[in-house]
């Protein structure tokens, strides 16, 4: 089955590539020719995902899903959240957004915290959606140095290393994306009766 992933960023498509299988094909927006800024203007993640996923399928005719994920702290109501990716501003500079939490976190025990992920799967127009949740906590400094956005600061539950410290097929297993994904696949698979 071939699918769109709206997405420019490889890590997040060699991730979800991994994790589908051969038995799916990713393609890209690079791939569909699509290179214009999707919109993101939903005040949740659910409804980014939706607005990501329905432009692709209304503009380029392709079945395709789209993702949203945000990072939910605490100690701050819940930001970043949906502004995860441009926290520090437009630019969204992973860094400059590590630091933005880094220094608001600094006074605060209370460091619990959520990566939640939702995936917006349209068919022929149809749209049904997957969330995935990994808790855990901020941790006091930058650790590892794999991964992408929050890794080096995100602590799953249960574990004493950060996202960013470990491997792809360990973080695979945990994830946010893998859990939003393992549902997302379960369904794949039932409609095509893999």
């Amino acid at each position: 089955m071939e699918l769109v992933f709206a997405t420019n960023n490889l890590h997040k498509l060699e991730e979800l590539q991994a994790l589908l299988g051969s038995h799916f094909k990713l393609k890209s927006l690079k791939d569909i020719g699509c290179n214009e800024d999707i919109p993101e203007e939903q005040p949740t993640l659910e409804g980014n995902a939706r607005q990501k996923a329905f432009f692709i399928f209304n503009n380029y005719g392709y079945n395709c899903f789209a993702d949203d994920t945000g990072l939910e702290i605490d100690a701050l109501e819940g930001d970043p959240g949906v502004y995860s990716a441009r926290y520090a501003g437009e630019a969204k500079d992973p860094q400059a957004n590590m630091n933005k939490v880094m220094h608001q976190l600094e006074k605060i025990n209370n460091r619990k915290a959520r990566f939640r992920t939702v995936i917006s799967l349209v068919i022929n127009s149809n749209e049904k959606q997957f969330e995935g949740i990994v808790e855990g906590e901020i941790t006091r400094e930058k650790r590892g140095d794999s991964g992408f956005g929050y890794d080096p600061v995100f602590m799953p539950e249960g574990y004493n290393k950060t996202f960013a410290e470990m491997s792809m097929k360990e973080k695979n297993q945990i994830s946010h994306r893998a859990r939003a994904v393992q549902k997302l696949v379960e369904y794949l698979r039932q409609i095509e009766n893999i």
